[in-house]
């Protein structure tokens, strides 16, 4: 499905912090024109409006089916909570709609595959879908996976993978929804680490088996973890180190480092921090040891920016105006977009798989987590180290 030369019109389902991302994002659009805004808090609602001024001239609906009745728009944007996706996606998707899934896709594996196969077939009549990993489209994980594509680091061999960062007691308390597992779906891992996790699974492949531990450590009265570590196998054979938390005071980096055989790179807060890909014949050296060798400048010019620059990232986030930029060449060719939600569905089991192996206290295989082999296991039994509450299902 192509659109005309007139601008696409959108809805943003969900009017908090992050439905002003979308919002930001676009309104910068010319191709995209915000047309409503859906949530059923009234006071949510009208604050967003207030924010876009007289950018646009959204219409506000209490319900994604007022929304829908209205026909006020062809691309529906969900950044409501992760537990409240399904619903709002299906209720789209059925009516014909294009849709925008912020992450992760859904807190229960089941139902995001039950999105998955809407998604099948949806895409099959048309229509656009996407879940929002905007990381995909930086420049240096662009970079890092053309690489990869072409063989440019030999034989992966392994990959460290972390985000360490800080959030304070007060970003918990902030909302009853927070650090539970009816709506966050997780902790650390789930929240601050699955799109670490994506491009660990974009860049090395499928994995095989996942052995993790999750703990509470420095926080209270959540449900959910704020530190997480796992050692995942690869079908390639690789070897990775996945680590998520919340605990680290004042707050460090998210970064992956990939290395190979024939060449090895490393990505620390969305910036090719070192580069070096020579392929299998590399020779022996020591590139590398104090930073010889490094290849960012050289590559990274091969991809230049295509959004604005702009002085404060949180007005305008520019790793959302690239995927953004992805789907208005999706809708304009009528192609696939770069990020489907497969993608999403895998990893979101990945960190599942974390959490299962916490709770179970061995190795699981990630076939057996997206089979729907541990439905059913209580997940929050494997948050160690802290007092938790409630419960969490695989």
């Amino acid at each position: 499905m192509t659109v005309s030369e007139q601008p696409t019109r959108v809805a943003i389902i969900g009017c908090g912090s992050i439905g002003r991302t979308h919002a930001a994002v676009i309104l910068e659009q010319p191709e995209l024109l915000l047309t409503a805004l859906v949530d059923p808090v009234t006071e949510a609602r009208t604050e967003l409006a207030a924010w876009v001024g007289d950018r646009a001239a959204p219409r506000q609906y209490p319900s994604v089916a007022a929304a829908l009745a209205a026909d006020v728009a062809d691309l529906f944007v969900l950044a409501t909570p992760s537990g409240l996706h399904i619903a709002g996606a299906l209720e789209v998707l059925e009516a014909g709609k294009h849709v925008i899934i912020e992450k992760p896709l859904d807190v229960d594996l089941a139902r995001a595959q039950e999105i998955e196969a809407a998604a099948l077939a949806a895409e099959a009549r048309g229509q656009l879908v996407t879940v929002i990993s905007q990381h995909r489209f930086d420049p240096a994980s662009l970079a890092v996976a053309d690489a990869v594509a072409d063989g440019g680091f030999g034989r992966l061999c392994s990959a460290i993978a972390t985000v360490s960062w800080w959030r304070s007691q007060s970003y918990y308390d902030s909302g009853d929804w927070r650090g539970t597992w009816a709506m966050d779906g997780g902790g650390a891992l789930m929240n601050q680490g699955v799109h670490t996790a994506d491009l660990l699974l974009w860049f090395l492949g499928r994995p095989v088996t996942i052995t993790g531990h999750a703990a509470l450590l420095a926080h209270r009265d959540i449900e959910v973890e704020d530190t997480a570590a796992a050692v995942i196998t690869f079908e390639s054979g690789a070897l990775a180190v996945l680590h998520a938390t919340t605990s680290a005071y004042p707050g460090l980096s998210a970064s992956v480092q990939l290395m190979g055989s024939g060449g090895s790179a490393r990505i620390d807060n969305d910036r090719l921090a070192y580069f070096h890909a020579a392929g299998e014949d590399a020779p022996e050296s020591r590139m590398g040891m104090n930073g010889e060798g490094d290849q960012s400048a050289e590559v990274l010019s091969r991809y230049p920016e295509e959004a604005a620059e702009v002085a404060d990232p949180t007005v305008y986030p520019v790793g959302h105006a690239r995927q953004y930029r992805d789907v208005i060449r999706a809708l304009a060719s009528g192609s696939r977009p770069g990020v489907r939600v497969s993608d999403a569905v895998n990893a979101l089991a990945c960190v599942r798989a974390v959490y299962l192996s916490s709770a179970l206290g061995r190795t699981v295989l990630f076939e057996d987590v997206l089979a729907g082999v541990y439905a059913g296991t209580d997940v929050a039994a494997g948050i160690a180290g802290g007092v938790y509450a409630g419960k969490g299902q695989a």
